[in-house]
């Protein structure tokens, strides 16, 4: 039976990953601040909480939010309020950098095993054509470096792990519900059912990469 870990398993993808993984078989643990108190923007938090636990087969770092205290995303650079941005930072970026601090513990060394930070296509510098919402693409440029850098690190001593940021693709949730409009979404289980067979198709060679809902390479 594999082990998994659903780290925001109390938002819509988070768990419609974890009861995905429940349903295949595996022995799902789920953390998340509403349920469990866990604080992905402190460090201690996050260390009490993943202190002992792994080896895991699967690791998803299913936390994040697009609007955080109110603040909405700027439509231009105009719009930048200083405390808005370091908010964005704390969730999206330091947040999972804390859980990856931990990844050496979290996956097996003598198995093949994934890691996966979801990030967002808005987070790729290569894609970005029309601008806007600089602290929520910004925090996601930055999760991706951190994923890459993190999964550079990790080859070292964990040959057979994939470390790898995910674009879930637009999904219909309560992270997005104000920001749809006329894109059309997926359900948070049919997105959730994509990213696994995305997982399930990974090996070492992909360690380090970003990839949408479909396996398909995401520029930087």
């Amino acid at each position: 039976m594999s082990k998994v870990l659903i780290v925001g398993a109390s938002g819509g993808i988070g768990s419609a990953l974890a009861d995905g993984f429940a349903a295949q078989g595996a022995d799902v643990d789920r953390l998340s601040r509403s349920a469990d108190g866990f604080d992905v923007t402190d460090a201690g938090s996050v260390a009490t909480h993943l202190a002992g636990r792994g080896p895991y087969d699967r690791v998803v770092v299913a936390t994040g939010a697009l609007e955080i205290a109110g603040a909405a995303p700027e439509k231009t650079i105009k719009g930048i309020d200083p405390v808005a941005m370091a908010d964005q930072f704390a969730l999206n970026a330091i947040g999972p950098a804390l859980v990856l601090s931990h990844v050496h513990d979290l996956l097996p060394r003598d198995r093949p095993a994934v890691l996966a930070v979801l990030s967002a296509r808005v987070g790729s510098i290569g894609d970005n054509r029309i601008g806007g919402w600089i602290s929520y693409r910004s925090a996601k440029a930055a999760v991706n470096q951190i994923v890459h850098t993190a999964a550079i690190e990790l080859a070292r001593t964990h040959g057979q792990a994939a470390v790898v940021a995910l674009h879930p693709g637009t999904v219909a949730t309560a992270f997005t519900e104000k920001y749809l409009g006329r894109h059309p979404a997926v359900s948070a289980q049919e997105a959730a059912g994509s990213l696994i067979s995305v997982m399930d198709g990974l090996s070492a060679q992909h360690t380090g990469g970003f990839f949408d809902y479909s396996g398909a390479v995401v520029p930087w």
